[in-house]
């Protein structure tokens, strides 16, 4: 197992608060490894074990409370009086109503709440206005290159092999358990893209149509990284489909919203860098895990430059980002990183070995006419740091800066 340093901080830097920690993101991203370290933890430090309750909803054990009153009646009666108690639930949002009893306790006891989920609507329905302005949300991605290189470093393996390893199969921790077979990984990545679809989006929506939402997913696999829209993907659809009536773009709009919100896909949206706001049309998506990426559009050459911007996507929001589409007239900025009131430009490219392709990615940036931090990320190793003030860095330097 890797210890998740970053989360694990951020857990520590609520702990006791009063604060609700809610944990969400992808299904088998570490989540649940992540609650049983940090209640290891607590019970290494002292704390007694009957002054924690820890209920993963995924277990048969659980398979009956599935409503806030069965779960209050399950765990009031085992907290302990005048003492702090730890609370841990996780994979939360099999029950409904769950914040009323995740409410009534914190109101009620001494408790720390620790909860997790993989879907958005963990937070978006109307009950969570019952703990509005008392919870914080700690987004988790599946492995960084960093995380990855650091579990196998001293192996004797190469940095090279190891980052193409990761771009091949992805982030997902428990990976690292199993042998380094293609076949058992690519069995397990089908696993994982096989739940999420049909637990976290067709099962949670009650959709009718699965093979549409397939379909859309599979667009999008096979786009990261180019400006799409509901209407581009509903004629694409129609007409490989073959279907006899035009696909409404609406349609579409609400099946890129539900893998959203099963945080398998992230939106890029447009910025105008000049104008300096959010443009919500022709938007960029980027999968949660290059893996499950790989699992639908296979392995290819054709895909290594997307395949490398969705991966710097990802490190970007691991550290605290948010992440734009920069628009700066008719020229494309890869992504226009926003944090506390600090942007900085990016381009992502394979090489900058031809004078073409050097030239096409620092234009934009010459176009912005502002002095925010530029940096053009290649996968060269370069000697060459800087161009006219923009810095040039080696994409795996950059990953484990």
């Amino acid at each position: 197992m890797i210890y998740r340093e970053e989360y694990m901080a951020q857990l520590k830097a609520f702990a006791g608060s009063g604060v609700i920690k809610v944990v969400t993101g992808l299904r088998r991203s570490g989540k649940s490894t992540l609650l049983g370290m940090f209640r290891d933890e607590l019970l290494q430090s002292g704390v007694a074990a009957e002054r924690i309750q820890y209920i993963n909803f995924e277990l048969m054990k659980y398979d009956s409370v599935r409503s806030y009153r069965r779960l209050y009646d399950l765990v009031r009666p085992n907290i302990v009086s005048g003492e702090k108690n730890y609370l841990f639930f996780d994979e939360i949002q099999q029950v409904d109503g769950w914040e009323k009893t995740v409410n009534s306790l914190s109101l009620e006891c001494d408790v720390d709440i620790y909860v997790t989920g993989s879907n958005a609507y963990l937070l978006s329905s109307e009950l969570a206005t019952l703990i509005s302005g008392r919870y914080v949300e700690i987004r988790m991605l599946p492995l960084s290159f960093k995380e990855y290189y650091g579990y196998y470093r001293g192996s004797g393996r190469s940095r090279e092999d190891i980052f193409n390893e990761y771009l091949k199969y992805g982030g997902l921790p428990q990976l690292l358990s199993l042998p380094r077979d293609e076949k058992i990984t690519d069995a397990f990545l089908s696993s994982i893209y096989d739940t999420v679809i049909l637990k976290d989006v067709i099962g949670r929506n009650k959709l009718k149509d699965p093979d549409l939402l397939r379909r859309v997913f599979a667009f999008v696999c096979g786009n990261v990284g180019s400006i799409i829209s509901a209407n581009s993907i509903a004629k694409y659809i129609a007409k490989e489909a073959k279907l006899d009536a035009a696909l409404r773009p609406a349609t579409i709009s609400n099946l890129l919203g539900m893998l959203e919100n099963a945080f398998i896909v992230y939106r890029a949206d447009r910025y105008d860098v000049k104008g300096k706001e959010t443009l919500r049309s022709l938007e960029k998506y980027y999968l949660a895990d290059i893996g499950l990426k790989n699992t639908i559009t296979g392995y290819s050459l054709e895909n290594y430059g997307h395949t490398i911007e969705n991966v710097v996507y990802l490190e970007l929001l691991r550290r605290g980002y948010k992440v734009y589409v920069g628009k700066c007239e008719n020229r494309e900025i890869d992504f226009v990183a926003i944090r506390k009131g600090e942007t900085k430009y990016y381009q992502v490219t394979e090489s900058l070995a031809d004078k073409t392709t050097r030239e096409r990615e620092i234009a934009p940036f010459y176009a912005t006419n502002d002095f925010y931090e530029k940096t053009i990320i290649t996968a060269d190793k370069t000697y060459v740091t800087d161009a006219n003030g923009i810095n040039i860095v080696n994409l795996t330097d950059f990953l484990l800066s």
